[in-house]
């Protein structure tokens, strides 16, 4: 009998993620690539359908390739570090926020000075994709632990990305360098959040 309840209350703590915490992650993870299409944008005069189409692009592509790279690796570690999951995505998530408040603060003073002349160019939107995506990488590495869905999870961050890439692109150009900075200060504390939430709700469950 407590054999049977013990077996019946292991799906609990293993269900999947809601649509509502994987957009959540997404979220999260769009804001540094926003803050860089920000900058993108108030440093060129006119804004073209080419400077939408490349942010959206590289941006939202990288943003879902990377945690399929990552889930990868991770749907073949995870099943030994079942046990410490939650710990393992608090500490990533964790870890990641931390590091974009850290970022945020630090280049708080920073200005642009010197800038290529083609912000747009391919190889420079190449670095900046991966240089964005990075974190991406670590986060498909919870996926399989979350028991998250993958498709539903790399097209709900590609489209996430692109989407608020390409508006970030127009808020950098009206607003300024300012929202860059707070939307990757934002970044980090959502993951964060997310990280304490996920905790808090395993912890509950066992």
């Amino acid at each position: 009998m407590v054999s049977e309840r013990r077996h019946d209350s292991q799906p609990n703590a293993r269900t999947i993620v809601s649509f509502g915490a994987i957009l959540l992650l997404a979220l999260g993870l769009a804001m540094d690539a926003t803050a860089v299409s920000a900058a993108r944008g108030l440093a060129v005069p006119v804004i073209r359908a080419r400077h939408v189409a490349l942010v959206a692009g590289f941006f939202g592509g990288f943003q879902a390739l990377m945690p399929l790279i990552g889930w990868l690796l991770g749907a073949r570690v995870g099943p030994l570090v079942q046990a410490w999951d939650h710990w393992i995505a608090f500490g990533l998530l964790g870890a990641i926020g931390g590091k974009m408040l850290w970022e945020a603060r630090a280049n708080a003073d920073d200005d642009e000075d010197d800038t290529p002349k083609d912000l747009f160019a391919l190889k420079v939107m190449f670095v900046l994709a991966i240089a964005t995506s990075i974190d991406a990488l670590a986060i498909g590495f919870t996926l399989p632990m979350l028991n998250a869905p993958l498709a539903l999870s790399l097209v709900t961050i590609g489209i996430t990305t692109a989407v608020l890439s390409a508006i970030g692109l127009y808020a950098g150009r009206r607003f300024g360098a300012m929202l860059g900075k707070r939307l990757d200060a934002a970044g980090g504390v959502v993951l964060i959040g997310l990280g304490v939430k996920i905790l808090i709700e395993h912890l509950q469950a066992t």
